[in-house]
């Protein structure tokens, strides 16, 4: 018998060493998750042969990324995010029929609890920033409009910042909205154009893009949640083609399907009619929902 049969520990075996141990697992799928990432884990090792102060270091980032996370604030998420595991995963567990609108990550900035309002109201409490008509439908994959599909829009003002993220600098609520589809499965609501904005980067993942040359910041969007009874629910964006990160989205959350046209227009008389000036932006962007 050769010692490592033994369950005696070697570089050759090292992997294989570590996942026999698990045998009596009581949660298979807990046995299974981790034979996996022991075995990925080793080949990294093996590959990269890091010196033991490297391996160190990545234990010091690790640590220094749990102590920033708090209630309000998780660093690991956002390790997930730029390294594009979070929407990998996001893609596993979304994957849709032919014809469905695509999803993409979250966000952290979702609040529940955002009041409904009547279609075509202002989400923009105060006042600020350039004005924008969004419109567009709710469809299924047939191409036949949903009725009563709830949507939950939320979004960051002119500057780039939530609600969440300047308390008692912008209105409670403000930029977010629930809004309810008529028969004709239409949506409109009145905002300001978003902007782009960067990921928190004080932290050990900032720092960590600092040296690979990667910049923090996140194109302009629009959030979605859209939810009807028998239809699988969406969360998803609509973003500006034009702006100047939309091919380096930091956490790798623009799908072309998503990209919708922000276009300027010049008519004073219907800016009068949505309580704009003489010009505004208008974008319009359809979902369509696959059905459970």
């Amino acid at each position: 018998m050769k010692i490592d049969d033994l369950g005696y520990f070697t570089e050759q075996a090292s992997a294989d060493i570590v996942v026999a141990r698990n045998v009596d697992a009581k949660d298979e799928r807990l046995k299974q998750i981790m034979e996996v990432v022991t075995r990925k884990l080793h080949e990294a090792v093996k590959e990269l042969e890091p010196t033991e102060k490297e391996w160190f270091d990545a234990i010091m980032f690790l640590t220094e990324t749990g102590h920033m996370c708090d209630e309000w604030r998780q660093e690991f998420i956002l390790l997930s995010d730029v390294l594009g595991v979070s929407m990998l995963v996001d893609a596993v567990n979304h994957r849709k029929s032919s014809g469905a609108s695509e999803s993409t990550v979250l966000g952290p900035f979702h609040v529940d609890g955002a009041p409904e309002l009547p279609m075509g109201a202002n989400i923009c409490l105060d006042e600020k920033g350039e004005d924008i008509l969004v419109k567009g439908r709710i469809l299924d994959v047939e191409g036949q409009p949903i009725e009563n599909a709830v949507i939950d829009v939320w979004q960051a003002n002119d500057e780039g910042f939530y609600d969440v993220q300047q308390k008692g600098i912008q209105p409670d609520f403000n930029l977010r909205g629930v809004f309810r589809t008529g028969a004709d499965g239409s949506y409109w609501f009145r905002a300001v154009k978003p902007k782009f904005y960067p990921i928190p980067d004080d932290g050990p993942v900032g720092k960590m893009l600092g040296k690979l040359g990667r910049h923090p910041y996140r194109p302009a969007h629009l959030h979605y949640i859209i939810k009807a009874d028998g239809f699988e629910p969406l969360t998803t964006h609509i973003f500006d083609p034009d702006d100047p990160y939309i091919n380096s989205d930091a956490v790798f959350g623009v799908k072309q399907s998503l990209l919708a046209e922000f276009e300027r227009i010049e008519d004073a008389a219907r800016g009068k009619e949505l309580e704009f000036g003489d010009w505004f932006w208008q974008v319009e962007h359809n979902f369509i929902l696959a059905k459970t």
